[in-house]
């Protein structure tokens, strides 16, 4: 028993004298019959702002706990256990200042007959880390409390697009909890087609590394409602560059959009009592903007043009005829063959709609549309003689959707030429003086209307 004891001893303080050399604490504190310390090196009493070891010697080991309750369940843990390993608490210092340690220690008892209790261990200074894990949580605690005051909802996703953190905002929009949020992706919470956009969104910004920034967005909520929303998604890398998901923004805009809507209301009103206008001197050129404007639109939404070129579109065909205000009636309504003077004063309307336009701004190329909707690839249009791609989209469409219009109704001079001469017509100058994509593009709708020209209401005159 005694060499047992002795070989016991010797290992302790082998460890004990190799651990002051590597500034590591150990010590050994007897339990029973009396509580002391047995040994303390160096490193200990420098962590608790002690001259030497000897000070330790004279205190209880729980009287170096901050908090009696932790000294409480550490003996606990020690005595079921036998074992504790990096037990994290608040020892005091001398000077009453806090020392975070971290304990690993075992429960020994004696091999001599008097069967004395002991606790043999180390620790390790923690505060450093401690204080940056401090620093760390209220950053964290900072940023979370910035991301949940925001008016905006605020989300981030990993490289399989799945939600990994969420601002408070974006979770009460669900009626969820951030945590319940987690780990889901859009497609828990809107439509199909809807999810697969934004799913692809993200996956553009994964794989390009581009950010997509302002999109502007109609969401289905889960109320049934639906909103207008503008996003902003950016990738999200790490320190080697290494794409690891993605951040975004999106922010609620249905106020603002439902203003513009008044506004453009607004604006339509003002066009209608201009059409009313035109309706009044000549009834030919009312009811042909409003036909043109509803050839454009279609033709505009089978080649899958945005809502707002869309919008621009249909406003340029509203307004492409306004100039004829300032032509003469009696030109404007005579029956028969125009002289080439009174066909050059009809020829200024366009011009003279630009002119009208052109002081006035626009997101998109109205006033040129107009001026151009009269110009012909091979440069045989006028006013300008404009050919090729010098000539834009728009007024390609609206060339286009103006000849259609004109030759299957009635005007002052002659009766409607229907829309089979009307259909042949943009069929055999396909590539010269029309757009043949476009020429593909009206001809495909025509057809599936079944060659009745949809532009037209039952009680208009045409001729099919």
């Amino acid at each position: 028993m005694k060499t047992k004891k002795t070989k016991r001893k010797d290992k302790f303080y082998l460890e004990f004298s190799a651990a002051n050399r590597l500034g590591i604490c150990l010590f050994r504190y007897q339990l029973s019959p009396v509580q002391k310390f047995l040994a303390v090196n160096p490193a200990l009493a420098n962590i608790l702002g002690y001259s030497s070891e000897k000070e330790i010697h004279k205190l209880k080991f729980k009287s170096l706990f901050k908090n009696h309750g932790d000294a409480a369940e550490f003996l606990r843990l020690l005595k079921d256990e036998k074992t504790v390993r990096f037990y994290e608490t608040i020892f005091k210092t001398k000077d009453e200042k806090d020392a975070w340690v971290a304990i690993t220690a075992s429960f020994v008892e004696s091999f001599n007959a008097s069967k004395h209790l002991y606790i043999e261990g180390m620790l390790e200074d923690i505060t450093k880390h401690k204080e940056l894990e401090e620093k760390f949580a209220f950053e964290q605690e900072l940023f979370q409390n910035l991301l949940d005051n925001l008016p905006d909802a605020v989300y981030f996703k990993d490289r399989k697009n799945r939600l990994i953190r969420v601002n408070r905002f974006y979770a009460e929009g669900f009626s969820m909890t951030p945590e319940e949020i987690l780990g889901k992706t859009d497609f828990h919470f809107f439509p199909k087609e809807q999810a697969q956009k934004m799913f692809d969104d993200d996956t553009y910004v994964l794989t390009t590394g581009n950010p997509i920034i302002g999109k502007i967005e109609r969401t289905l909520l889960p109320n049934g409602t639906h909103n207008c929303v503008t996003t902003t998604k950016i990738p999200i890398k790490n320190k080697h560059g290494e794409m690891m998901g993605t951040m975004g923004i999106t922010r609620d805009i249905t106020a603002y959009d439902q203003m513009e809507k008044s506004r453009l209301d607004m604006v339509m009103s003002s066009l209608k009592v201009l059409d009313r206008v035109l309706e009044i001197r000549d009834p030919y050129t009312f009811g042909h903007t409003r036909r043109v404007s509803i050839i454009a639109e279609k033709i505009a939404q089978e080649m899958g043009w945005d809502e707002n070129k869309i919008l621009s579109l249909k406003m340029s065909a509203e307004l492409h005829d306004i100039g004829k205000i300032l032509i003469p009636l009696e030109i404007l309504n005579k029956p028969g063959k125009l002289s080439e003077l009174e066909f050059k004063l009809i020829q200024e309307h366009v011009k003279k709609c630009y002119d009208m336009l052109k002081p006035h701004s626009f997101p998109y190329p109205l006033p040129e549309t107009i001026y151009q909707h009269h110009e012909r690839l091979n440069g045989q249009g006028y006013p300008r003689g404009l050919a090729g791609e010098k000539i834009i989209p728009e007024a390609r469409v609206l060339a286009i959707a103006d000849v259609l219009e004109a030759m299957t109704f009635h005007r002052p001079y002659r009766a409607a030429l229907g829309i089979k001469k009307a259909v042949q017509e943009l069929k055999d100058n396909a590539g010269s003086k029309y757009d043949q994509d476009i020429v593909k593009v009206i001809l495909k709708i025509i057809n599936e209307n079944n060659f009745k020209p949809f532009w037209i209401n039952n009680d208009e005159d045409s001729v099919i």
